[in-house]
């Protein structure tokens, strides 16, 4: 419990709390992991909570999030799929604790990597494990209840009026504008995704990168971390993940890709980015690990509808 920071010690008093409220005592409470969320291990219990340590949301609107990640990691648990699950020793409700909402997940012990290992070689391996996902994501009863790409469309516009408060972000006026016209191009794809790419297929997904979050533990990969679980095409999955990983994706089974599709989705996945500037002043370290994303962003011609629009 040394050397924590502010936002850990916070997160692990929260965390004790809630679980107390539910019955969980932590003698040994421990810090797993410490960025967007801060991840809180009840030991001896075998418990982990989800702090969200990096946000624009409210404590509700965590909550309608995180009730829609419960359901579908719980659904994907209960048919039997490899996935990090939520406790069995609490009900499966967010608990709201002092203006942040927490989320309860099962413990599992990680596999430490092998000295020496190709991360991106892993990354492109995983992208069959995405398909994999994808097919078992296909048949999720809740579908209905999802927003359709809910990490665009308003996250990021909440973010980019974030960042008008904001002084030293870093952007250009010029360049703030062009993301505000970006967002708006996104909020007319996402209003009617198939009248711009009528082959796209609407489906529930993980939200995030599926290939990228994958824990490797002593019982087998997981699939894990959907807290952005949300309906949209498989192409937001995969965005980033590089053409060897997306042939990988294609041997698997997965869904053909849309190449077209995938690089809208890309400009979307760094205007996302772009937005989380919003996010710095929580975390002033974590601008300078944006600096390429954000280079990439500027180099890229601005997202624009399909010419093929009506």
């Amino acid at each position: 419990m040394n050397n924590l920071s502010k936002r850990a010690e916070r997160a692990v008093a929260l965390a004790t709390a809630a679980g107390e409220r539910l019955g969980l005592r932590a003698e040994q409470p421990r810090v797993l992991h410490d960025v967007f969320n801060v991840l809180v291990h009840l030991a001896p219990h075998p418990v982990v909570v989800r702090v969200p340590s990096l946000t624009l949301a409210t404590a509700g609107e965590q909550a309608v999030k995180q009730r829609h990640e419960l359901a579908v990691t719980g659904w994907l648990a209960d048919t039997g799929a490899p996935v990090v699950r939520p406790s069995p020793l609490v009900p499966r409700e967010p608990v709201e604790c002092e203006g942040r909402s927490l989320t309860f997940w099962e413990f599992v012990t990680e596999e430490p990597l092998a000295d020496g290992a190709d991360l991106a070689e892993l990354f492109v391996r995983q992208a069959a494990d995405a398909a994999a996902l994808h097919r078992l994501l296909a048949g999720y009863p809740g579908a209905g209840e999802l927003p359709v790409l809910s990490p665009l469309v308003p996250a990021i516009g909440t973010a980019l009026a974030r960042l008008r408060t904001q002084d030293g972000h870093g952007l250009t006026e010029a360049e703030l504008q062009r993301a505000e016209r970006e967002y708006a191009v996104l909020e007319v794809l996402v209003r009617d995704l198939t009248a711009h790419f009528p082959g796209a297929h609407v489906q529930t997904l993980h939200g995030d990168s599926p290939a990228y979050n994958m824990l490797r533990t002593t019982g087998g990969p997981l699939y894990s971390d959907f807290e952005d679980v949300t309906r949209g095409p498989v192409e937001w999955d995969l965005t980033l993940a590089g053409p060897q990983a997306i042939e990988v994706y294609e041997r698997a089974g997965g869904r053909p890709v849309d190449r077209a599709l995938l690089d809208v989705m890309e400009g979307a996945r760094l205007l996302q980015v772009v937005g989380a500037l919003a996010l710095v002043p929580q975390m002033p370290e974590m601008g300078p690990m944006m600096v390429p994303a954000i280079d990439l962003w500027r180099s890229r011609a601005p997202l624009t509808l399909p010419r093929s629009a009506p």
